[in-house]
């Protein structure tokens, strides 16, 4: 199944978290105000409710997301079992590589793990606005060289350290997932079970 732009509902929020996208480009350029409306105009802003699904494995998917306001879940099942393998909140782009860039059948799940607005692009919508604002390739290949180190980086972390350094990095790292995100994720996450992890936050707990 190829997911298209029609694919989800149209269920639009009230105005405001666009600005959120217009902070992460700002990161890699100075816009213009041309610039600044022209993306703001392009984007095509959609509203998820908790547990919707944006891509199932198997599905092909050619969109592109950027997180507005929520969390979105990436997990695999392995025998049955949720392995999960990243959370993304507001200010990330998702970016379902082998779709996008192989058209190739997805391997993971993407979740909303709480009421979530993105905006939701294609191909298409990416070379239109890569035709009126030429300069937006460089920064958009800026952009994904520095996701793509991120992703790195966190994977490596994640091989490296013990299960309670897991947890004290996440803690140091990106502590609102504590509260946004159920602890069986969150255990899930940092390959460790449930109550694995129960035992870690009351020792740390102890110890301060």
């Amino acid at each position: 199944m190829v997911l298209a732009k029609n694919f989800f509902p149209d269920k639009k929020p009230a105005p405001g978290p666009e600005q959120e996208i217009i902070r992460y480009i700002s990161q890699f350029a100075t816009l213009s105000e041309r610039e600044v409306q022209g993306i703001l105009e392009s984007m095509n802003i959609r509203q998820f409710e908790k547990g919707d699904v944006l891509l199932r494995e198997g599905q092909v998917s050619n969109l592109c997301f950027f997180i507005l306001k929520g969390c979105v879940r990436q997990y695999y099942l392995v025998d049955g079992e949720e392995r999960t393998t990243h959370f993304y909140t507001e200010g990330q782009p998702v970016t379902p590589y082998e779709g996008t860039f192989k058209r190739k059948p997805a391997r993971y799940y993407l979740a909303c793990v709480e009421d979530t607005i993105l905006t939701v692009g294609t191909p298409e919508d990416e070379k239109r606005l890569f035709e009126q604002f030429p300069r937006f390739k460089e920064i958009t290949r800026i952009a994904v060289e520095e996701e793509l180190g991120k992703s790195q980086e966190s994977l490596a972390t994640l091989l490296m350290l013990s299960p309670e350094e897991r947890y004290l990095h996440l803690l140091n790292t990106r502590p609102e997932l504590l509260d946004r995100v159920p602890q069986y994720q969150l255990a899930s996450y940092l390959g460790i079970k449930p109550e694995s992890l129960s035992r870690i936050r009351k020792r740390i707990m102890e110890k301060r």
